[in-house]
């Protein structure tokens, strides 16, 4: 990747950090550390890698995006925002009463949003039956889906992973945030899920290992998902990343699963990320 673009991205994701931190401050609840971890992975797909048209959100041939770990959903509505789905204002009303921001992502309310998640092992099933849908109607739809790796203890999870492969939905390509931690602490202490990689081979996936935070890394991952096409086989990208990635008191903290910063906090991640001004313009504009 052009150093350029990179710094593109870097620049967009850094900002989407930002308004997902003022979001759950405003809001006094939700979860920050799943969504820091994710955040560069939704930027990629967003900003480089989905077919979608924010004018026609219905558009029959667009890619599908699935937010599994529902719980995230402030980076799914940050980034969403960003590409033009909606005002930046709306994201001042998360988890406010009669908002389309709801605590979990709802697709009857919210454009862009593909389908209502948050009962863990839900989302990876119905984006398993969109990418189904696609082929049956031969359409060129590519479906991503990004679970988190406590989430994978769910045994849902594994009758999709069977169903997708037994259908060979090569259309599909599934993210792992593999953060490491989970609300009680560590994964591999509540309910050890590893070796992840191993698992979805058994299953007849293709698998990759990268580094979720290194936009390189997710490019060249995806364009072996590109290239993937034709074999009959869904691909499975394990992405090591940080919880609360980027704000040095959230990393690797499992007590920022799911608590909101208090206003302190706040002023101290957005000087830590270099976006002090950020709070200046949600405060500047009209709600």
């Amino acid at each position: 990747m052009e150093q350029t673009e990179k710094k593109r991205l870097e620049e967009v994701s850094k900002k989407l950090r930002a308004n997902i931190l003022m979001m759950l401050t405003e809001a006094g609840s939700g979860h920050p550390g799943g969504s820091l971890s994710c955040i560069d992975i939704l930027t990629y797909l967003f900003l480089k890698q989905m077919r979608y048209d924010p004018a026609n959100p219905h558009w029959p041939e667009r890619d599908r995006f699935v937010l599994s770990k529902g719980h995230a959903a402030p980076a799914l509505y940050a980034v969403l925002s960003h590409v033009g789905y909606y005002s930046s204002n709306l994201l001042k009303t998360l988890r406010k009463l009669g908002s389309p921001l709801q605590g979990h992502p709802d697709s009857r309310k919210l454009p862009g949003v593909e389908s209502s998640t948050g009962s863990l092992g839900q989302g990876i099933s119905v984006a398993g039956g969109m990418a189904l849908a696609a082929k049956m109607d031969k359409r060129p739809s590519r479906v991503y889906c990004l679970v988190g790796d406590g989430e994978i203890q769910e045994g849902l999870v594994w009758e999709a992973a069977m169903a997708i492969a037994h259908f060979k939905l090569d259309n599909f390509c599934l993210f792992v945030d593999n953060n490491g931690l989970q609300i009680d602490g560590l994964v591999d202490d509540v309910m050890n899920v590893y070796p992840i990689g191993e698992k979805f081979l058994s299953f007849g996936w293709q698998v990759l290992n990268i580094d979720g935070h290194d936009f390189d890394e997710i490019e060249k991952a995806l364009e072996f998902f590109e290239s993937n096409q034709g074999s009959g086989k869904p691909t499975a990208i394990v992405a090591k990343t940080v919880k609360g990635k980027c704000v040095s008191f959230m990393e690797n903290k499992a007590q920022w699963h799911g608590v909101a910063p208090s206003r302190d906090d706040l002023m101290k991640a957005l000087d830590e990320l270099g976006c002090l001004e950020s709070m200046e313009e949600w405060n500047a504009e009209e709600n």
